[in-house]
């Protein structure tokens, strides 16, 4: 009995002496199949993770070998891909949109309406705000007028901005307190005016009219928009966010709750360019966190195709004597690069139109001549010029949201007729040129999902299955490559490469568990799926 007893405790030491030769760490993943999104785009069973950052790949045996962990999971042959980066997105919006009312998905404007009511007879606000109406999407295509937001809400300012953000519609009041007038004229926007009435329709530049009237919302409320976008993006697996244009109130807003741990996402702020953002910036310099990275601006070149404010140099094709138009001058937009390009920061410009392109491609080319490594990008570069491509050979990065390929694909010809439309959404070709792209999607324009940016880049259908054999498909993108520009691609158009878009050893644990593999999986499939966990800095946050 005595040699038992002996031989047990002897057992019990030994694995206790092995226990404590193995290295403690928070975190390990087992049984899975993790792609990496390496250099060599491996894939392994197992990672392990301690203080946030990854420690180990490999082998769950080599894993169980080497480690002690706090917690475990047991994957069960799921899937691990890196955290999502959406590449181009306007997270704030999101936010704040949602405290406003929701005009997406409308088939009218008599839903609109319907939609506005609904929400006032609800809140009895003393501003109406609302965001996502797209008159494409209805029968009638046609901008929307005011007389019915007149006659509903004679003395209640309304302001309904349209999907892609460069037209709004707003009623009597509206421009009763903006000062807007028939004869009111603006460079860069329009106020549409039919038989010598205004119709409510601001494009562009004129919107800004209308946004000086409108109430700044309070703290409270900016801090809530924000928590409720982040909690949004967690559930898609988004782990970084490139805020496609912020002032310097929110930023430093996002810095202070990321501080007092309110907020957890990694944002990449684009710093939108006034001359006072440009003077406070370039001066103060790179600002970096954990968590937060400033060091871009987000530069404004055009509107967007469905209003007919992107600037072409030829004229629509279906309104002959529009053009759409810059939002600067030519000589402004050069002296703003100038500025850009002698400071350590990012030029991030949003270009629709082929004239648009064309002008901040020359312009980029020009003034990082001696400037190498600057990873400027262009936002978009949805309508281009055969000879305009060749610039994204000179390190320039195409940022694209291949949603609104299939978004816009119902009606783009149109606007561009069949010579534009062959070099528009062409995201083949922009690869094949600059070596990597950048994907978002553009939300609140677009879904917050990431899953529908991998479907739509790689099938380019709708969630119809339309069109049946594809739009353009020369232009689709592989597997690989669109995940890439979901991740490590990202990254490193941010200059983040060395520290997240792979899971690698060295760099922040940010990843998501699928159940099914969306590299393998029937891709009509891709959009529904969601991920079950998801972790920033190796914690769990969905």
């Amino acid at each position: 009995m005595k040699i038992l007893k002996t031989i047990s405790f002897l057992i019990v030491l030994t694995i206790i002496s092995c226990a404590s030769n193995k290295e403690q760490v928070d975190l390990v993943i087992k049984n899975a199949k993790i792609y990496t999104v390496n250099d060599a785009f491996g894939i392994v069973e197992a990672i392990a993770i301690h203080d946030g950052k990854i420690i180990f790949t490999g082998t769950t045996q080599e894993l169980s070998d080497k480690f002690q962990a706090k917690e475990t999971i047991d994957a069960k042959n799921q899937f691990v891909y890196p955290g999502f980066y959406d590449a181009h997105a306007h997270l704030y919006s999101l936010g704040i949109n949602m405290q406003t009312v929701n005009l997406r998905n409308t088939k009218s404007f008599d839903e609109v309406v319907q939609r506005v009511v609904a929400f006032q007879n609800d809140r009895k606000t003393n501003f109406i705000k609302g965001r996502g109406w797209d008159q494409n999407d209805w029968t009638t295509k046609e901008f929307p007028s005011r007389e019915k937001l007149d006659e509903l809400f004679p003395h209640v300012p309304v302001v309904l901005t349209r999907i892609d953000g460069h037209a709004m519609l707003v009623n009597a009041k509206a421009l009763e307190l903006a000062g807007i007038t028939p004869q009111t004229k603006i460079e860069g926007g329009q106020v549409e005016v039919i038989d010598g009435k205004t119709t409510g329709i601001l494009v562009d530049n004129a919107m800004d009219l209308v946004s000086s009237i409108v109430p700044e919302p309070n703290k409270k409320t900016k801090i809530q928009a924000l928590i409720d976008a982040q909690r949004n993006v967690f559930n898609y697996g988004i782990t970084t966010i490139n805020e496609a244009g912020l002032d310097r109130n929110i930023i430093e807003l996002i810095d202070s709750l990321q501080q007092a741990k309110v907020l957890d996402l990694n944002i990449y702020a684009m710093v939108a360019t006034s001359k006072e953002n440009l003077a406070y910036y370039t001066k103060k310099g790179i600002y970096k966190t954990d968590q937060l990275n400033v060091r871009s601006f987000k530069f404004m070149g055009d509107g967007a195709l469905g209003s007919r404010g992107a600037c072409l140099h030829l004229p629509y094709s279906d309104k002959p004597k529009q053009f759409g138009a810059l939002l600067s001058p030519i000589s402004d937009i050069k002296n703003i690069a100038k500025q850009i390009a002698n400071s350590d920061f990012q030029m991030n410009s949003h270009a629709i139109g082929d004239s648009t392109n064309s002008v901040l491609l020359k312009i980029y080319a020009d003034v990082l001549k001696d400037k190498p490594n600057r990873r400027w990008k262009i936002e978009h570069a949805q309508i281009m010029q055969e000879k305009d491509f060749d610039y994204f050979s000179l390190g320039i990065i195409p940022s694209i949201q291949p949603t609104h390929a299939t978004s816009d694909m119902y009606w783009a010809e149109e606007r561009v007729g069949k010579n534009r439309i062959k070099n528009s959404y062409a995201y083949k070709k922009m690869l094949d040129k600059a070596g990597l792209v950048a994907l978002g999607t553009d939300f609140p324009i677009e879904e917050v999902n990431p899953m529908l940016t991998f479907h739509s880049a790689v099938a380019r259908k709708d969630l119809k299955n339309f069109p049946a054999n594809g739009f353009q498909m020369e232009n689709a993108l592989t597997r690989e490559q669109t995940l890439k520009g979901m991740t490590i691609w990202a990254a490193y158009s941010n200059f983040e490469e060395k520290e997240k878009g792979s899971l690698e050893v060295g760099k922040w644990a940010d990843f998501t568990i699928f159940s099914e593999d969306i590299m393998t999986m029937p891709i009509e499939k891709v959009p529904n799926i969601l991920p079950t966990q998801v972790f920033l800095k190796g914690k769990k946050v969905k």
